[in-house]
C-alpha cells in the first residue's frame, strides 16, 4: 500500500476534503507535503474540528519517534477514539519506527489516535477499514453539529 493508494481511497469517500499544503501556500512550511483529511461536504476546511486522519511525510520537532526523515518513509494517522486504541495496539514491539504495524500515535494517542508507518501487507486491510470508520465518525459528528 503506498501513499497514493491511501489518497485515492480517501478521496473516494463522500464529502471528503483533502487539504494538501504546499510550498507558497498560506499554511506553515512544516506542513508542506503532508495531507489532512476532513469530512467537509461544503468543500471548506472546518474551523472547529480536527481532521479524521492525516498523512505526514517528515518528522516534526515534537514528533520524531517514527523516524520519518528517512527516504520513502511516511505515516498515516487515524482517529479511532480512545476506547479503540488499546484494542488495536496490544502486544508486540514498541519500536515506533517499525513499518507496517498499528501503533498508538506517539503524540496524540491519549486523544484516540493510532498510526502506521508505511502501511503494507500486514495492515493494509485494517488501515482501509479504520479510515472508513473514521470518515463515518466524522460524518456523524458533522450531522450532529448541523442538527440533522
Amino acid at each position: 500500500m503506498d501513499l497514493n493508494e491511501i489518497l485515492h481511497a480517501v478521496r473516494a469517500l463522500d464529502g471528503v476534503l483533502v487539504l494538501a499544503p504546499d510550498a507558497g501556500s498560506d499554511f506553515p512550511e512544516i506542513s508542506w507535503g503532508d495531507f489532512f483529511f476532513y469530512y467537509a461536504p461544503d468543500g471548506e476546511v472546518p474551523l472547529n474540528t480536527q481532521p479524521f486522519a492525516t498523512i505526514v511525510t517528515k518528522d516534526y520537532p515534537d514528533d520524531a519517534a517514527s523516524r520519518l526523515d528517512g527516504v520513502g518513509r511516511w505515516r498515516v494517522n487515524i482517529h479511532v477514539g480512545q476506547a479503540k486504541v488499546a484494542a488495536l495496539t496490544q502486544g508486540g514491539s514498541t519500536d515506533l519506527a517499525e513499518a507496517d504495524v498499528i501503533r498508538v500515535h506517539p503524540v496524540y494517542g491519549a486523544f484516540g489516535w493510532v498510526c502506521v508507518v508505511n502501511p503494507g501487507e500486514r495492515t493494509e486491510a485494517e488501515v482501509r477499514e479504520l479510515l472508513g470508520d473514521a470518515h463515518e465518525d466524522a460524518r456523524r459528528r458533522f450531522a450532529r453539529r448541523a442538527g440533522s
